[in-house]
């Protein structure tokens, strides 16, 4: 199968940091070339793969200071991968509303990855193209009221091997805050939880420029508290580390988070999450066997002495059941499989897919 993968420009894939999205295009990547697909990713220059790299861009967007319009090169890549579209029997978006306005001017079939939420902007584009073929990586992502062609629910995978199990946590015992330090994200939140329960918080992550006010009025007055510790934006092996010495990991959402990698990055490690209900959390954490479900900072609070009676064992074994790159994969071949099936009728005309 030749197959193009098509993912954001702002960071690199795989990310050297934070970078959710780009994770996953890149372990789906790897996967589907070991599985002998002819693969080609469009991805910034300096992306690390095994797959056939095109791109328009030597540096991940976010990194190059001299970009001062990255929408250029987002229509720059649009450009390269339609254009090349009969290279390809399918082509997999995961760049969102970028690739909706190119993907019914080719014969070749696009599936759309959704990975972040609508708006009542974007809802116009999306409900525009809405014979698309679109996945979800969660059920709650979903909104039936706008009508797309929903072909399935794929929730994302990690490389389990590349994780150390912890059995037992670090001591002094500490909570974990992991992600971009954002309002939607929680940060405040997990140092009030820190704060009024006594733990010692280890907090990590990336601000981005349109969180720098937060971050300096939220969070930088708490930092000087030896209780709470900031690490700044850590890599792979700090991530694994940080969450899998911790009593448990917070994940105090405010928004409904459409899947949440940090979620299973924690608990193969064996470390439970303690999180907001909300979005795809109760689709992730097996409410008290690999973490908690909670519906307030008091209920959070109360879940932190109950986490640390969970079997860890039992955390790591939810990821490797359900939350594999592996199963990720199968899922996604399954979908190419069926498109590529019917996208085309017996004289080779296009025809709108609509598949449950």
């Amino acid at each position: 199968m030749r197959i193009a993968q098509v993912a954001p420009l702002w960071e690199q894939v795989p990310p050297p940091a934070y970078g959710g999205t780009e994770l996953v295009v890149s372990l789906l990547t790897e996967e589907l070339v070991s599985r002998g697909h002819d693969v080609t990713l469009f991805a910034s220059g300096d992306s690390k793969t095994s797959a056939k790299l095109e791109s328009v861009h030597p540096r991940a967007l976010r990194l190059d200071t001299t970009v001062k319009d990255p929408n250029i090169y987002d229509m720059l890549n649009m450009s390269r991968v339609y254009e090349n579209a009969d290279r390809f029997d399918i082509i997999h978006s995961h760049v969102g509303c970028v690739a909706l306005p190119y993907t019914n001017l080719v014969k070749t079939p696009t599936v759309h990855t959704l990975h972040g939420i609508f708006t009542p902007d974007n809802e116009k584009l999306f409900t525009h193209v809405r014979t698309q073929p679109f996945i979800s990586i969660s059920n709650s992502q979903r909104d039936d009221s706008l009508g797309l062609n929903y072909v399935s629910t794929i929730y994302n995978g990690i490389d389990t091997s590349t994780y150390k199990f912890h059995p037992q946590p670090e001591r002094p015992a500490y909570l974990a805050f992991l992600g971009r330090i954002s309002p939607e994200k929680g940060a405040h939140l997990a140092i009030e939880i820190a704060k009024r329960s006594g733990w010692h918080l280890k907090m990590a992550g990336k601000v981005d420029a349109v969180d720098l006010e937060y971050f300096e009025t939220q969070i930088l007055p708490h930092l000087g508290d030896k209780q709470i510790e900031f690490l700044g934006e850590a890599d792979h092996q700090q991530k694994s580390v940080l969450m899998g010495g911790a009593v448990a990991t917070l994940f105090p959402i405010t928004w409904k988070e459409p899947f949440g990698l940090v979620m299973i990055e924690s608990m193969v490690t064996g470390t439970p999450v303690i999180a907001m209900n909300l979005g795809s959390v109760s689709e992730v954490i097996a409410h008290g066997k690999s973490g908690f479900l909670c519906r307030s900072v008091d209920e959070c609070i109360d879940a932190i002495a109950s986490a640390e009676k969970l079997d860890r064992f039992l955390c790591r074994e939810h990821v490797l059941l359900n939350f594999t790159a592996k199963r990720m994969a199968d899922g996604y071949e399954a979908v190419y499989q069926k498109i590529i099936g019917s996208a085309y009728s017996r004289n080779g005309q296009k025809r709108d897919l609509v598949m449950q």
